[in-house]
């Protein structure tokens, strides 16, 4: 857990960002860039797509970060749902390109967005993205791998080095999660 000073420190750095202080930027960048791209890497699996997430949201928080408000949470895991999101809306928008020169008879693509993307443009989106910050890393991790990648369980099961049992106990149990504090 970050310390409170830590904490203190990083809502300086986003204050100087909003400032358009680009030293404070780069002291931001060199404490939190670490461990962004390793949740980048960890939903991506691709070093090159990772890169480019922790790159588009570090232009969010540059372009954000005056909409930082504590009431969101903490600084560092308001930056964390900036990377996730953006690392998550680049591996859609790179499986709708990759399918883009497929034979339209064999494969049809539904534009539909997931019933994620659906809820998160819902006016409850604020509420959702809070709830999703209730959920443990490996519960939001997985419940998003299985909506934005479209894993199966053995496929989740395999990419977090974790028995097909767990990978479901932590999917069912975070949904569980999220509907009762959706229902709050």
């Amino acid at each position: 857990m970050v310390e409170d000073s830590t904490q203190d420190e990083l809502m300086a750095l986003l204050g100087g960002v909003a400032r358009q202080d680009r030293k404070a930027f780069q002291r931001l960048y060199e404490q939190v860039s670490g461990r962004m791209f390793g949740l980048c890497q960890r939903l991506a699996g691709q070093h090159e797509l990772a890169e480019e997430a922790l790159q588009d949201a570090f232009i969010r928080i540059w372009h954000h970060a005056s909409e930082y408000h504590s009431d969101r949470g903490s600084p560092m895991s308001w930056m964390m749902t900036i990377a996730r999101y953006r690392t998550l809306d680049l591996i859609r928008a790179r499986k709708v390109r990759q399918t883009a020169g497929d034979d339209a008879l064999s494969t049809l693509a539904d534009e539909r967005g997931g019933p994620l993307e659906a809820s998160l443009q819902r006016d409850g989106s604020a509420a959702l993205t809070g709830c999703l910050d209730e959920l443990s890393p490996v519960q939001r991790d997985s419940i998003l791998l299985s909506y934005y990648r479209g894993f199966t369980h053995d496929e989740l099961s395999t990419a977090l080095s974790t028995p097909v049992g767990t990978v479901k106990s932590w999917i069912r149990r975070g949904l569980q999660v999220l509907k009762r504090c959706l229902e709050r």
